[in-house]
């Protein structure tokens, strides 16, 4: 049997950017949650020094597992064997062995809509049934503990992030707890998607971890460490599900690139460098919520957390993939069309990164700004 999913929209808007920008336009690229600035600097300095001294091959790093796990006890202080931590190819993987090993085929798992895309297709290819809410402003578009103990019946998983994409909404400690204690209660699986972690610019995000030990925990190196293309995440598996986890991933993946695990491991001691990006990432955040008003956008997610603005563009569309394509071709600013996030509501909702520099931020609002002004009158 043949499963169909939907593609990613925001690529075919990436595309149409990438020619225009060959045709010489000064195209900004505001429609993925991809880091302007590169990796650490020690972790090229460390990639450059292993490219010259070894060959490498199907290898996965028992030093950066443990660092990981250490990673866990100084910022959560949660005690974890490194024997739980997988190290895959980018967090899409860890992902998918989180399905494959925490659930059974045909379960059924709940997630928030708006959420990421690859939620729910990759439900739907590994043969499990997506349960998708409607979550709005009144839960912060975030799934609530009420949300899930009303469910009947319950579902066999549910699908959190926090920091959230497309929001960047987080979810209070609080709330992550009373989600744990009745997917505890009802026998239910949390997937926690914690790939924005170390980008909040209020109060931090909480870890499933702190709550429940048996949570599977999806994590990259491609958000906060700035390593995109380096391709490499990890997922924290419950201890009696991990040597399943593992024998997914040998089967499916092999291992993960060996040189990506080398500069990692040096990434994760450059926690200065990284956090001037997330400074540089709250001023853009702040440029834009100063500037958004003046265009007539003012119902938005709060954004706690990511880099990403949520935006709802019902009064002035109903389609909002046409909306960003005429925005991607009259301004040159491209960004993402809601119904990539929402199949249900996102015809009226697009999502703005504030990934890339802080000129880059201003230069685009002095676009959108006439813009959005010509729409309105």
């Amino acid at each position: 049997m043949t499963t169909r999913i939907e593609p990613f929209k925001a690529i075919a808007i990436s595309e149409l950017a990438h020619r225009l920008k060959a045709d010489g336009k000064p195209v900004i690229h505001m429609e993925f949650g991809q880091p302007s600035t590169g990796a650490p600097q020690a972790a090229i300095d460390t990639a450059h020094a292993v490219l010259d001294s070894d060959a490498m091959g199907y290898w996965e790093s028992a030093r950066l597992r443990e660092r990981i796990a250490r990673h866990y006890h100084e910022r959560y202080g949660v005690e974890i064997a490194p024997d739980r931590v997988l190290l895959t190819a980018g967090a899409s993987p860890a992902l998918l062995l989180s399905m494959l090993a925490g659930l059974e085929p045909g379960a059924r798992i709940a997630m928030a809509r708006p959420g990421y895309v690859a939620y729910r297709n990759t439900v739907r290819a590994v043969h499990l049934e997506a349960v998708e809410i409607d979550c709005g402003p009144e839960t912060r578009f975030q799934l609530s503990a009420q949300m899930i103990a009303d469910m009947d019946p319950a579902p066999a998983g549910i699908v959190i992030a926090s920091p959230a994409n497309p929001t960047g909404t987080i979810l209070p400690p609080d709330e992550m707890e009373a989600i744990a204690a009745i997917c505890r209660d009802r026998g239910i699986r949390i997937i926690s998607d914690e790939i924005y972690h170390g980008l909040s610019y209020g109060m931090p995000a909480a870890s499933a971890l702190q709550f429940d030990e048996t949570a599977f925990i999806v994590n990259s190196f491609s958000k906060y460490y700035s390593m995109v293309g380096w391709r490499l995440g990890w997922v924290i598996a419950p201890a009696d599900r991990a040597d399943l986890a593992r024998a997914y991933r040998g089967n499916l993946f092999l291992t993960p690139p060996s040189l990506s695990q080398h500069a990692a491991l040096a990434a994760m001691d450059c926690r200065a460098e990284l956090d001037a990006h997330v400074e540089t990432y709250r001023a853009n955040r702040a440029v834009l919520l100063e500037a958004l008003p003046r265009m007539g956008l003012t119902s938005i997610a709060p954004p706690d957390g990511a880099f990403y603005i949520w935006a709802d563009i019902g009064h002035l569309t109903d389609n909002s993939m046409a909306f960003c394509e005429r925005l991607l071709r009259e301004t040159f600013v491209a960004t993402a069309p809601g119904v990539d996030f929402d199949p249900v509501n996102g015809h009226r909702f697009m999502r703005i990164s504030f990934a890339v520099s802080t000129p880059q931020v201003k230069e685009a609002i002095q676009r959108l700004e006439p813009w959005f002004g010509a729409l309105t009158r």
